[in-house]
């Protein structure tokens, strides 16, 4: 053995006597503190980078400067097309001094219809020429009936009647008896009083179911569907004993038909009177005179 390799055994024998061997369980406990630090040097520089990371990210997008930016969403697609427009935002209702909310006010469309002041002869309808027994006259008299001395001329304003006789067939000889009459009315009724006359009349009518027009002669009455005219209508009828033109006795019936119209505050009445004490009112010409009658006051109102 060299003298060198002698002298270093022995310098290392000297140094192991003088500070001692380590035991296991020290050897052990520096290597588990060892093994513990390296895992925190680990931790921490992960932490390191993740910060470096999201700090790049915040200085890559300068709007979202606190916090994490919020997680990806998936991309709506885009449409095409007209865009719609914004929801209107409601106003605040406004408020009345006291602070209660005040009621807003509406806009009527159009203006009520204006109450006319005087009745032109235009209102009045026009009969065929063939069927009328001379030229229809202007009168005086009442638009409907006695019912059992109902009183039904309140709230007028004007009221003009006309008179026409007519014949049951066309281009009737002059001297040819007429069949009947109509008297045909129209009234003006003061603003809103107008339905409390058609209401009025129809209580007059089921008030008098029977009174005696004439000695011994007995008249019943008999409220029926008016029909479609104008804005209301009531149609009755009159039932009593037939006579002769004379007055005496004669078989079946005579059936008088009255219809009035309202068209706002105006009603136009029809009153088929006959002539004399006989004949009945004919349904069908009734129907088509009083269709004329409604639109002649449309026409005129309009």
């Amino acid at each position: 053995m060299s003298r060198d390799l002698s002298d270093l055994y022995q310098s290392l024998a000297a140094d192991a006597d003088e500070g001692g061997l380590a035991v296991p369980e020290s050897v052990r406990r520096y290597a588990d503190r060892r093994a513990r630090v390296r895992a925190a040097g680990g931790v921490l520089a992960v932490a390191l980078l993740v910060g470096g990371v999201v700090a790049g990210v915040q200085v890559g997008l300068p709007g979202q400067r606190n916090g994490l930016a919020p997680p990806a969403t998936t991309p709506t697609p885009a449409v095409t097309g007209p865009t719609p427009a914004p929801s209107p935002t409601p106003s605040r209702p406004a408020t009345s001094p006291t602070g209660a909310p005040s009621t807003p006010s509406t806009t009527a469309t159009s203006a009520p219809p204006r109450t006319p002041t005087s009745i032109p002869d235009r209102a009045f309808f026009a009969p065929p020429a063939a069927y009328l027994k001379g030229e229809p006259t202007f009168t005086d008299g009442d638009p409907v009936p006695d019912l059992c001395g109902a009183d039904l001329t309140d709230q007028v304003v004007q009221r003009r009647i006309r008179l026409i006789l007519y014949n049951l067939k066309p281009n009737q000889p002059e001297d040819w008896t007429p069949y009947g009459s109509y008297y045909h009315t129209i009234t003006i009724h003061r603003a809103g009083t107008a339905k409390d006359w058609m209401a009025d009349l129809r209580r007059a009518v089921r008030d008098c179911p029977s009174q005696e027009i004439a000695p011994g002669l007995v008249s019943r009455q008999r409220l029926l569907d008016g029909g479609g005219y104008g804005e209301e209508a009531v149609l009755f009828e009159m039932r009593s004993p037939a006579r002769t033109d004379s007055g005496e006795p004669a078989s079946g019936e005579r059936v008088q038909l009255v219809r009035a119209i309202r068209v706002g505050d105006v009603v136009t009445v029809l009153w088929e009177r006959g002539w004399e004490s006989s004949g009945s009112t004919d349904r069908d010409q009734f129907d088509d005179y009083s269709r004329r009658a409604g639109r002649a006051v449309e026409a005129w109102l309009g």
